[in-house]
């Protein structure tokens, strides 16, 4: 389907994607398992600074099996 953009006046525009991955990660909150074992991705916060410029900070590093395996024990 089509998704409808708003006309706006100023060059201001906030997108925000949620819930992408199904109920998966609402249910396990980050870092916990999922059924299908697939581990959580790198989370990024993206904004702009005074002056206009991009900065990029890393929320939460990308889940390793590592970590999956001691969640489930091992």
């Amino acid at each position: 389907n089509k998704l409808f953009m708003p006309n706006l006046d100023e060059n201001k525009l906030y997108i925000g994607l949620f819930n992408t991955g199904a109920y998966q990660e609402a249910l396990s909150g980050y870092g916990g398992i999922k059924h299908c074992l697939i581990p959580s991705p790198k989370h990024v916060v993206i904004s702009r600074d005074e002056k206009n410029e991009l900065d990029f900070e890393v929320f939460a590093e990308e889940q390793s099996s590592e970590n999956m395996l001691k969640t489930l024990g091992y």
